[in-house]
C-alpha cells in the first residue's frame, strides 16, 4: 500500500457527525419563514455543497423565494450558535489523527462549510492535530474547484505529491480528480458504498483506523 505525507480532509462526514445539528438549525430557519421542515434523511441529500446550496435546497423554490437571504442569514446566525450542540467526531477519529499527527504527517481540513465554523469546530476537536482549517468563503472558489486545497498545500508548506484526499461524498471524489490526487472515501459518513462507488469512488475504508494501514 502507497504511503502518504500529507492528508486532506473534508469535515462534515468525515471527521464530524454534524447532521443532526444541520437539520437542527435548516429547520430552525424553515420554521422562521413559515416553510416546511426536513427529515434528517433530507439534510443527508442537502449537504455537500455549501450552506448557500444546502438551503437552497431545502427552501421551496430555491433562491427565488422572495426571503431566500433571510433565511440563509438566519440558518448561519443560528448554526453559529448551536454547532456543536450534538456534533462530535465518529469512533476512533481522534486516535486516528493522533497517529498521524505523530508520525509526522501533514494534516490539513479543507471543507465547504462556512470559514467561521470550520475553523472554529476543528479548533475546538482537533486543535492539537490539525493545523490548517479551509471553509467557505467569499474569495476563493469551494470545491470541487481544487483551489482550497491548493490553499491548504500552500499553509502546510507541502505539494501534492504523496497527498491523498480523505472524504465521504461525490464532491470529494470530484475534489481530489481536480487536484490530481487519489482519494480515499470513508462508508461510515453522508453517503453509502453504492452512490460512492456509482460516483468513481476507488478506494472505500470502513472504519478511521484502516487508514493507518495506509
Amino acid at each position: 500500500m502507497k504511503e502518504y505525507d500529507t492528508y486532506i480532509f473534508d469535515l462534515d462526514g468525515t471527521l464530524l457527525n454534524t447532521l443532526n445539528d444541520l437539520k437542527t438549525s435548516t429547520n430552525h430557519a424553515m420554521r422562521y419563514a413559515g416553510l416546511p421542515e426536513h427529515s434528517t434523511e433530507d439534510v443527508r441529500r442537502f449537504v455537500g455543497n455549501g450552506v448557500k446550496k444546502l438551503i437552497e435546497r431545502a427552501v421551496p423554490g430555491g433562491c427565488s423565494h422572495p426571503q431566500f437571504n433571510e433565511i440563509l442569514a438566519e440558518f448561519k446566525r443560528h448554526y453559529s450558535l448551536h454547532s456543536m450542540d450534538t456534533t462530535r467526531p465518529y469512533t476512533g477519529i481522534e486516535e486516528m489523527l493522533s497517529a498521524l499527527s505523530h508520525q509526522g504527517k501533514h494534516l490539513a481540513v479543507v471543507s465547504n462549510k462556512f470559514y467561521d465554523a470550520t475553523r472554529q469546530l476543528c479548533l475546538h476537536f482537533f486543535g492539537q492535530s490539525i493545523s490548517v482549517a479551509i471553509g467557505e468563503r467569499e474569495s476563493i472558489r469551494k470545491k470541487p474547484a481544487p483551489d482550497t486545497v491548493l490553499e491548504a498545500f500552500r499553509q502546510l508548506g507541502v505539494t501534492a505529491d504523496n497527498a491523498v484526499y480523505v472524504g465521504d461524498s461525490e464532491v470529494d471524489i470530484q475534489t481530489a480528480r481536480n487536484c490530481n490526487i487519489p482519494c480515499i472515501s470513508v462508508l461510515w459518513g453522508f453517503r453509502d458504498r453504492d452512490f460512492l462507488l456509482a460516483n468513481g469512488a476507488e478506494t472505500l475504508i470502513e472504519k478511521p483506523e484502516d487508514l493507518l494501514a495506509w
